[in-house]
């Protein structure tokens, strides 16, 4: 029969749980006694540390007083006082060394608490007993010596910053001894000396207060450390029956030698029914159970499943082997746990990283694990699945015009009408902010991704009833086709961004498919760019200069300065092309400040009657950083403010119309023009017409045409010269290629001409031509 070993560390398992809930109460009930003895010997030990230093300074300032004294006190009486001073400070030695050798016993008693402050007492009247019954007798240099060694004394209280009370004592005495001693030399104690004195004595008192309570601190920190690690047996013993966990041990067969009354129950089998048997088929025969135990090697969470009566549980083991001290394997000793309800709490985790917490769909780590099992069984089916990338069109008003609770209920109902309409077809996540996704498993019918398309754009575009608000928005759709347009998750995402992108550029409400020219048309916009930031830092630009002439008598009032790119292998790259592409990539910021630079360095070499004017990208005035820059370069070419105009679009006043509004004020008030260009043809900006910015309009070339046929044309042509007489404005014709737009434009009241008629955009050296000498000819 076998006999199971007596388990390591581990008493009787009938009669421990009582011991150990014995020592467990003893323990709360004695922790702050506990506590306080772990202060008392770290005070203990720290005194005893200090007391060389304490010691030593107190007999080697002794001798100090006794060589001034010499002169003037017997050698008996400054013998016997040498012999006081070293004797009682060899006791405090013996007395710190003795309690530092008792302070690492738990039993050790501590004495009364006043015992320290008596101590320090009496060794400071010792050694200042003399000193101070000497004092009134001793020449000048003495006495000064008597003072500086006094004052080290006090200074030597820091040895005794573990204990804060005698500290104080110990200045206190020091202090009064010195008092005494200037008073029985005069009399009376002078008040300046009194209060020097004091104040060194306060000083000290306030340095040693600081000190001794960080030194305090510091031990009763020390203090709760040590309770806690003594704790900490307790703790281990209560681990098995109070904590969640149980221990285990086995043989060197793997058979059980001990194993705690929790697993038992657990198992629903009683110790003996375990003890003797394979730890691995006790729990079910587990074979990676099995296999780590005979590596023989520690082990950490190693999860198992087991099958109990109260139905299926999870465990983790851990364990350690143990070696005897000739170095055999005797078996392992573990811990171990059930953590059933941590793997369900794991997976409802799980779930939530899933999910969007808004619209309680897959969020986007989800529909990118989505989309790469339809790929993966696309691949392998030889059947296409399809990913939709949806954007609302038109929601970031709702946000803003209703606020956020309003916009995310549009959201949640969104979510509710996208689940609706993809049925069985399609898994809808939602990929943030208002992007949706769609994953099609089976794409192979077209048609049905078609018809999915359109339901959906329907159904997003039927208005929202929210909080007896009425709000509509839109969707685009850009779709994506794997594994035809794409082998990966990112490339199929990639390419139904580019389709989602196609679709907006159409007009929105849109659905767009991907196709090979959206990737070109997407490569080619990549290399634009590159070649763009190349073409700022190789300075490929250059401004042209269209003439601005003066409708009254054709005069030439100035030039506008458009920029132009010849690319060394594209050519001539249109404006239309690089600027929006410059204002989506932020290089407007870098190729605006080289325009205006150069700008005014034309109109410092030309005549002072010449004006240049300069179009602003709305992406710049939402810099607070542009009026400076204008303002550098202007005093950086000594130029007039005045000489130089600011052409904006009325579309700046869409988006942070206050910001940029802020910016033409500054802009304004250093005494450049602001021009309004191309008013009336965009959005409504009357309203910002009496802001006292603008100083000129521009109407756009288009009225100027339509006007040889259209009387209401006309008709708006006389308004705009109106309503600028009467914010005593500025207004130039822009596009005037014939003669009778000259006269018709001149006619209606129009300031100023710009048009084919008068010139095209030319270099800066023609535009030096046409000021020095060309002015006959082209009134001609």
């Amino acid at each position: 029969m076998y006999h199971a070993p007596v388990p390591l560390d581990l008493e009787q398992q009938d009669s421990e749980p009582v011991e150990v809930a014995e020592e467990a109460v003893g323990a709360d009930a004695g922790s702050k006694r506990l506590r306080e003895a772990h202060l008392h010997n770290g005070q203990a030990q720290t005194r005893a540390l200090f007391a060389p230093y304490f010691a030593g300074t107190a007999v080697g300032a002794a001798l100090l007083v006794a060589w001034a004294l010499f002169a003037q006190t017997g050698p008996v009486l400054i013998g016997g006082w040498l012999a006081a001073v070293g004797a009682v400070n060899a006791a405090y030695f013996r007395r710190a060394m003795h309690e530092r050798s008792n302070s690492g016993s738990r039993s050790a008693e501590r004495g009364p608490a006043l015992i320290p402050v008596a101590e320090a007492i009496g060794l400071a009247g010792v050694w200042a007993s003399l000193p101070t019954w000497t004092f009134s007798h001793q020449s000048y240099e003495a006495q000064v010596v008597i003072v500086l060694a006094m004052a080290s004394m006090i200074i030597a209280a820091v040895a005794l910053a573990s204990v804060p009370a005698a500290a104080y004592a110990w200045i206190a005495t020091l202090t009064a001894a010195l008092c005494a001693a200037y008073w029985l030399g005069n009399g009376l104690l002078d008040p300046l000396i009194g209060a020097t004195i004091v104040g060194i004595a306060s000083v000290a008192i306030f340095g040693m207060t600081r000190l001794t309570r960080f030194t305090y601190d510091q031990l009763q920190i020390i203090a709760k450390v040590r309770t806690q690690a003594e704790s900490v047996r307790l703790l281990l013993k209560e681990y098995e029956h109070r904590g969640v966990g149980w221990l285990w041990q086995v043989d060197a067969e793997n058979r059980v030698v001990y194993i705690s009354s929790r697993m038992t129950s657990l198992l629903g089998r009683s110790a003996s029914q375990l003890i003797g048997h394979s730890l691995p088929a006790t729990l079910g025969g587990n074979s990676a159970l099995g296999r780590t135990l005979l590596d023989r090697q520690p082990f950490a969470n190693l999860e198992m499943e087991l099958k109990t009566r109260r139905g299926t549980r999870w465990i983790s083991l851990a364990g350690d082997p143990i070696i005897d001290m000739s170095g055999q394997f005797q078996g392992f000793r573990g811990v171990g746990s059930d953590i059933t309800e941590v793997r369900r709490t794991q997976e409802r985790l799980t779930n939530l990283a899933n999910m969007d917490v808004l619209s309680g769909l897959p969020n986007r780590g989800r529909v990118r694990q989505l989309l790469g099992e339809a790929l993966s069984g696309a691949q392998a089916g030889n059947v296409p699945c399809a990913i939709m990338f949806l954007d609302l069109d038109g929601f970031k008003p709702v946000n803003d015009t209703f606020g956020h609770p309003k916009g995310d209920a549009v959201l949640k109902s969104v979510s509710q009408r996208l689940v609706k309409e993809a049925g069985e077809v399609g898994h809808v996540g939602r990929m943030g902010g208002d992007e949706f996704a769609i994953v099609i498993r089976d794409a192979q019918s077209r048609k049905k991704v078609d018809d999915l398309a359109r339901r959906i754009i329907g159904a997003v575009a039927e208005p929202y009833h929210i909080d007896k608000a009425e709000i509509r928005i839109g969707v685009s759709i850009g779709c994506a086709f794997g594994p035809i347009d794409g082998q990966s998750v990112d490339d199929l995402i990639q390419k139904a961004d580019l389709a989602l992108y196609q679709a907006k550029a159409q007009g929105r409400g849109t659905c767009c498919y991907f196709s090979a020219d959206m990737q070109n048309e997407a490569e080619d916009r990549l290399r634009l760019e590159q070649d763009l930031r190349q073409a700022i830092t190789l300075k490929q630009f250059r401004l042209d200069y269209q003439p601005l002439i003066n409708a009254a008598d054709q005069s030439l009032m100035g030039f506008e300065a458009l920029i132009r790119w010849h690319h060394p292998t594209r050519g001539m790259v249109p404006p239309n092309e690089f600027i929006t592409l410059a204002e989506e990539t932020g290089l407007i910021m870098q190729l605006g400040d080289w325009v205006i630079d150069e700008a005014c360095r034309a109109a410092s070499i030309w005549p002072d009657y010449i004006s240049v004017a300069l179009n602003l990208s709305a992406r710049q005035l939402i810099l607070p950083a542009l009026p400076n820059t204008v303002s550098e370069s202007l005093s950086k070419y000594r130029l007039k403010a005045n000489r130089i105009e600011l052409e904006v679009t009325e579309s700046v006043f869409l988006g942070d119309s206050e910001g940029s509004l802020d910016v033409l004020k500054r802009l304004r008030s250093l005494g450049v023009g602001i021009a309004l260009d191309d008013f009336g043809t965009g959005y409504s900006s009357l309203g910002y017409l009496n802001k006292a910015v603008f100083h000129k309009l521009k109407i756009d070339g288009s009225f100027v045409r339509e006007a040889a046929h259209n009387r209401e044309t006309v008709a708006i042509i006389q308004s705009i010269v109106q309503l600028a007489k009467s914010f005593r404005m500025t207004v130039t014709a822009e596009g005037v290629e014939t003669a009778d737009d000259f006269t018709r434009m001149r006619d209606l009241g129009v300031h100023q001409i710009q048009g084919y008629l008068f010139g095209r955009p030319m270099s800066f050296e023609r535009a030096t031509d046409l000021i020095h000498g060309t002015q006959t000819r082209l009134t001609a």
